[in-house]
């Protein structure tokens, strides 16, 4: 069995957001995230934020557009969803003691949908709650 494509390498997430410039500052503040460049794009703003070596480019509405709200994360029997169709949420992998950052994102304010717990695997996990209806899981290494 041989590895994937490697003519592919991940690049970045894209959200659409209201206020883009508030949700790229809320990753700096969170997460202690870099934007990496403040630009426009198309007639709106476009930023990117760079977190963990992954890129999030967060940009503001567009002409012509008509964003929609996306559903909340919720928790089901053994699993959290935004139960909709598309990207559910986007994970980071987080060295240390997830319990202890969890109480300093909480200090912040941060929402968890899904609170600490173990994951099917055993690694203990959350979801946290980011602008623009976004959801990030957090799994401790």
């Amino acid at each position: 069995m041989s590895g994937s494509n490697p003519a592919f390498r991940f690049d970045h997430v894209h959200i659409i957001s209201e206020t883009p410039h508030e949700s790229a500052q809320w990753y700096v503040d969170t997460f202690g995230a870099v934007i990496a460049a403040d630009t426009m794009a198309r007639g709106a703003p476009q930023i990117f934020v760079e977190l963990g070596g992954a890129n999030i480019i967060i940009r503001g509405k567009r002409f012509g557009e008509a964003p929609t709200k996306t559903n909340p994360i919720g928790e089901y029997a053994d699993y959290a969803s935004h139960n909709e169709w598309g990207t559910d949420h986007f994970g980071f992998l987080y060295e240390g003691d997830l319990k202890a950052y969890c109480a300093e994102l909480a200090a912040k304010g941060v929402q968890f949908p899904v609170p600490l717990k173990e994951g099917v695997n055993g690694m203990r996990l959350c979801y946290v709650s980011a602008p623009d209806g976004v959801s990030i899981e957090i799994m401790q290494t």
